[in-house]
């Protein structure tokens, strides 16, 4: 009886209460072509080509006191997947998210699960919608949003099965954390804003074995801003790294960028550097070079992808000065250009030049009908033999480039708000 009468008692509160449910899609085919993306090419070597596609579907609810969503995704190359064999071994479908969020007080809630986590311009958080898989973590979040002021505290755990003896865990690397937590607070003035995180990431270590024993640990603390003054909007950020960059290398590195950006009319301009530290390439006792974890990488240090991406880790470091202008080039439409000087932040070894090379980035955005927009992207890279020294590549071919084409099309599938009157 008493269960019965709990039943009954959560399906009342259930249809009592305003509830939304929400289906939307996110389908995206893209074309690169690359003759030099992410790394340099030897003389002679062809170029390749691919279709990329995602096809995801995002499941989400909302109620008085709880949100919810569920996302699963398809993400391969077109023609990696056998047409006709009942299993083909490729394992392109995931879940993607899947979080519930329940609300506790007033402002303060939990967030639970896979989740994307994305914070400011996002250089050390960030949901990479870039690359078509994006990034989740597994975690748990304590929130607390005001009119003007927000905290969240996070927390994770990973293990590779369930070993209540000991621990399994035995993936390594700065994106595959052993245990993380962190405490990020914004503040907003208005137009101007101020952001403090302090990130604490564990890591596996492994003795002579290769059995896990112990875990490093390495800490990401600084702060991201912006503020406009007069008709031009400054953003910065600071961060220092520090604790071990694995179990017996110390670690001390930094990131300093400041931008400024100005829009008359339907133009803007923007100026902007950005530096990471670097490691000697002949070496040091102290690991020196700074890594941005966990962020939407691609969006910075040039589209072609040749810093952090999958690379460049313990490497010299990087510093970028660019400069970018965006022009209104339709009703909706817009062009991108921008270029990137880069030099080594630390020696590449002797005589050496630190020059790198200069990178020029063009993309142009047309939305052709609702919800289904078109990017079309070209970039170009002038290595200088500083490049050449870190890649390895001592013959590069004299055309470096990468050109691509993306649809994306997003629209709702369905939406529908149930009111306690079944309106």
């Amino acid at each position: 009886m008493k269960t019965n009468l709990t039943l009954l008692t959560v399906l009342f509160v259930q249809i009592s209460i305003a509830q939304t449910f929400s289906l939307d899609a996110d389908i995206r085919p893209r074309f690169e072509y690359s003759h030099g993306q992410k790394s340099l090419i030897p003389d002679g070597a062809e170029p390749g080509a691919a279709v990329l596609q995602r096809s995801r579907l995002n499941f989400a609810y909302k109620a008085d006191k709880i949100k919810a969503l569920v996302s699963v995704q398809d993400v391969s190359i077109w023609g990696d997947t056998r047409q006709i064999l009942p299993a083909d071994g490729n394992d392109s479908f995931s879940l993607f998210q899947a979080w519930v969020e329940l609300g506790f007080a007033t402002g303060w809630s939990a967030k639970l699960g896979r989740q994307v986590i994305s914070y400011d311009d996002q250089r050390i958080f960030g949901g990479l919608d870039w690359a078509m898989q994006g990034r989740f973590h597994d975690a748990a979040l304590v929130k607390f949003a005001g009119e003007k002021f927000m905290m969240d505290l996070g927390f994770a755990f990973n293990q590779d099965g369930q070993d209540f003896v000991g621990s399994r865990y035995d993936i390594t690397g700065f994106f595959s954390y052993k245990v993380m937590q962190y405490a990020y607070l914004k503040q907003n003035w208005g137009k101007a804003s101020a952001s403090f995180l302090f990130l604490n990431n564990g890591f596996q270590k492994y003795n002579e074995a290769d059995e896990a024993d112990g875990v490093f640990y390495r800490q990401t603390v600084g702060s991201y801003f912006k503020f406009p003054l007069g008709d031009i909007n400054f953003s910065g950020s600071g961060y220092y790294q520090f604790g071990k960059a694995n179990a017996t290398t110390d670690l001390s590195a930094y990131q300093l960028m400041l931008e400024a950006t100005y829009k008359p009319e339907n133009t803007l301009f923007g100026l902007g550097f950005e530096m990471l530290s670097g490691t000697d390439a002949a070496g040091d006792t102290k690991n020196k070079s700074f890594f941005p974890l966990y962020g939407t990488n691609h969006k910075f240090n040039g589209y072609m992808d040749y810093f952090y991406v999958g690379n460049h880790a313990n490497s010299v470091g990087l510093n970028d000065l660019y400069a970018k202008a965006v022009f209104k080039t339709g009703e909706k439409s817009s062009l991108l250009i921008k270029g990137h000087y880069f030099t080594a932040n630390a020696d590449l070894g002797d005589d050496i030049d630190k020059y790198l090379g200069t990178e020029v980035d063009v993309v142009y955005t047309q939305p052709l009908v609702k919800n289904v927009k078109l990017n079309i992207g070209y970039s170009h890279m002038f290595a200088a033999d500083g490049m050449e020294a870190l890649k390895g590549v001592a013959d590069p071919a004299s055309v470096q480039n990468w050109g691509w084409a993306m649809l994306v099309i997003n629209p709702n599938l369905f939406k529908h708000t149930f009111t306690p009157s079944g309106e």
